[in-house]
């Protein structure tokens, strides 16, 4: 699994996402991915990009969401692929909050697509606007997104985990959504078929001529915060930090009442 390869970049971050790693006793253990039955093509795709002997079976059983849930799984053994597949960065069990991007080189845009398929959602919300968005509760996956999209779409996020899940919620629309869409389900890449479908559609959304243009909120900075703390002229530096005076004053109010983290010190 070489993750320069956008195939296996796509692979592993759809199988960190939404793959199970299961360690039996011994050298025995098993790796499975579920998917509803209208995405067996992907696990076919994943059967074939795998040269170790798997399988897709089909199942049909009863969820809380439907009586008769009808579903396929893949499912690996080699002890060799598990291994592999564990250095990586897919650890065994529970998984959720300890993913990361790989440490070694890897094809981001593909890596986080995979993600996308597996935890993401992408299309039109309410009012017809485009939306590309994903629910993670690992930081440095949260954190490699809003890195990719700021490079990418240059929208900025600042992001919290929601008070009822303890999960991230990260939502990019409008033009940063189609740039994001564009530039992560490009022709011929590996996909689930109905996100596909979904990222060409965002592509054809054009902005209504009478709706304004909100530009993102620009981050501060701690070499900023420390620049504001130790200025006596709130005018002065306002216009050396390219910034507003108000927003310097509700600043450096913020900072002082303890309202936001002091920067570090350096």
């Amino acid at each position: 699994m070489d993750l320069t390869v956008p195939e296996y970049a796509y692979m592993f971050g759809f199988l960190q996402a939404d793959g199970h790693l299961y360690q039996g006793t011994g050298q025995k253990g098993r790796l499975t991915v579920e998917l509803n039955i209208r995405d067996i093509d992907l696990l076919y795709r994943f059967k074939y990009l795998t040269p170790h002997n798997s399988s897709v079976t089909e199942r049909t059983r009863s969820t809380n969401f439907a009586e008769n849930s009808h579903s396929a799984v893949w499912t690996l053994c080699s002890l060799e692929a598990r291994t592999k597949l564990n250095e990586l960065g897919l650890p065994y069990g529970r998984k959720s909050r300890t993913i990361a991007p790989p440490h070694d080189t890897f094809s981001r845009r593909d890596y986080l697509r995979g993600l996308i398929d597996a935890d993401g959602s992408i299309g039109y919300a309410g009012q017809r606007l485009p939306f590309v968005s994903l629910t993670t509760s690992s930081t440095a996956i949260a954190d490699f997104l809003c890195l990719y999209a700021r490079e990418i779409a240059g929208a900025e996020r600042v992001i919290n985990r929601n008070t009822r899940d303890e999960v991230y919620n990260i939502t990019y629309d409008k033009e940063a959504a189609q740039a994001l869409a564009a530039d992560l389900y490009y022709p011929g890449c590996l996909a689930l078929g109905r996100k596909q479908v979904k990222a060409d559609a965002v592509a054809s959304w054009i902005r209504p001529f009478d709706m304004r243009i909100v530009h993102s909120r620009r981050v501060w900075t701690a070499q900023e915060d420390h620049v504001l703390l130790q200025a006596t002229d709130v005018v002065a530096v306002a216009e050396k930090l390219g910034r507003t005076e108000n927003s310097c004053r509700l600043r450096l109010w913020r900072l002082r009442s303890s309202r936001t983290l002091m920067p570090s010190e350096k």
